[in-house]
């Protein structure tokens, strides 16, 4: 069999090559840390790999996007904080200012600092992060949430409440809205209120009391009124139900006792002191009032209050819906506040279990792509070696030729 000078040469050179093309590979691999240069070189790997990387980098942003929600949710958490203990100094005034032995200087005094506490509050509910974005404004972030006016404040921003996704099946509120915070609390003992009539000359007091069967809530609203009769007067009392049509007297000349529970409709309050014939209070059911407003009336009952028996019954009474109030406007900050804890919380949980998320996505993906470099050096040797031997076998041969022998 004959084998030409150029065939000899084709195949050596496509041998060499091959070679030299498997050595600079293994070169490349060793230079990058990797077995897959492209996807021809595994390509159920480097399948696999990718899409492992695209995981890793969205659990990478939601990393991001929960140090962004600790730092928002922080700022809310701090502001009610404040809020509640500004609502704190104001029930401390407001037990101060039950003080008979005050005067109408003192209590004016006490409305000045309720007052202030008022203007502490309303910036504490336009807080901003720093950056210029209200925390209690919802969606409209730059728009200042309250604003003060005659008897309060008005609530300018919305509803919405800013969320975040900080994980692959998790997006969290990192905003708490004004209205819901500052203007959700509900008067009186949260179903019912007892207010009394503005003209009212004895010296009664009454409380919101409890609800005393739930099954009877029915939204209705009651008047509670006071008729002294006979020699010596002797006082009764009777309810009637203004909402019914037509309206119907459900207790009618009942002996008034002090501090004897009144169980009217589905709530049971008690009334201390003396009330005068036509007194009355109304008996109806709570509403959502604002803090600011609650405040506002404090201030302006501390500073229209008079020292004659029926005015400072009239100023017992809004201390007490005041403190009825307060205590329901602090309740609703804490719960608000209780809810951006619990969200801080399950923050944490969810950054723990995205590390941990991490670490398997590069033990997954140094599987697929890492290299074996004890391996790929020894390799590399071999096949340094054997490229030189095929380069040096080639020359030999190459030099071959029968006129070297052809004297």
């Amino acid at each position: 069999m004959r084998i030409s000078t150029r065939t000899i040469y084709e195949n050596a050179t496509n041998q060499l090559n091959s070679l030299q093309s498997q050595l600079a590979r293994t070169q490349n691999q060793l230079s990058a840390n990797t077995r897959i240069l492209t996807a021809a070189d595994d390509p159920i790997a480097a399948a696999r790999a990718l899409e492992v990387t695209q995981s890793q980098s969205l659990n990478t942003q939601y990393a991001t996007n929960r140090n962004s929600a600790t730092s928002a949710l922080a700022l809310v958490e701090q502001a009610l904080n404040e809020g509640g203990n500004r609502v704190m100094d104001v029930q401390t005034l407001l037990v101060q200012a039950g003080n008979g032995a005050l005067n109408k200087s003192d209590r004016e005094k006490i409305a000045g600092e309720i007052e202030a506490r008022m203007q502490d509050l309303l910036g504490v509910a336009n807080s901003t992060d720093g950056s210029g974005h209200y925390l209690f404004s919802g969606y409209r972030s730059t728009t200042v949430p309250f604003v003060e006016v005659e008897g309060g404040a008005d609530y300018q921003g919305d509803q919405g409440q800013r969320m975040l996704q900080v994980g692959a099946s998790r997006t969290l509120a990192i905003s708490e809205t004004g209205n819901a915070v500052f203007e959700g609390a509900r008067t009186g003992n949260g179903s019912y209120q007892t207010v009394m009539a503005a003209g009212n000359k004895g010296s009664a007091v009454a409380t919101s009391g409890s609800v005393v069967d739930p099954s009877l809530l029915n939204g209705h609203a009651y008047t509670l009124s006071f008729q002294q009769t006979g020699t010596p007067a002797a006082t009764t009392y009777t309810v009637t139900d203004n909402t019914a049509d037509p309206p119907e007297q459900l207790v009618s000349g009942k002996p008034y006792i002090e501090g004897q529970k009144i169980t009217v409709g589905a709530v049971s309050f008690d009334v201390k002191g003396s009330p005068a014939d036509g007194d009355s209070f109304e008996v109806k059911p709570a509403q959502k009032e604002s803090v600011f407003a609650t405040l506002s009336n404090l201030v302006t009952a501390l500073r229209t209050s008079t020292d004659d028996e029926a005015g400072r019954a009239a100023l017992t009474n809004k201390l007490t819906v005041a403190g009825e109030n307060l205590g329901s406007a602090l309740d609703n900050i804490l719960s608000a506040r209780a809810s951006v804890g619990s969200r801080m919380k399950e923050v944490d949980y969810l950054e723990s279990a995205g590390a941990d998320l991490g670490v398997q996505y590069a033990s997954t993906l140094s599987k697929l792509q890492d290299l074996d470099v004890v391996k790929a050096i020894s390799d590399f040797s071999t096949q340094q070696s054997t490229l030189q031997a095929a380069q040096v076998s080639f020359k030999t041969m190459s030099g071959l030729s029968l006129f070297n022998y052809i004297s």
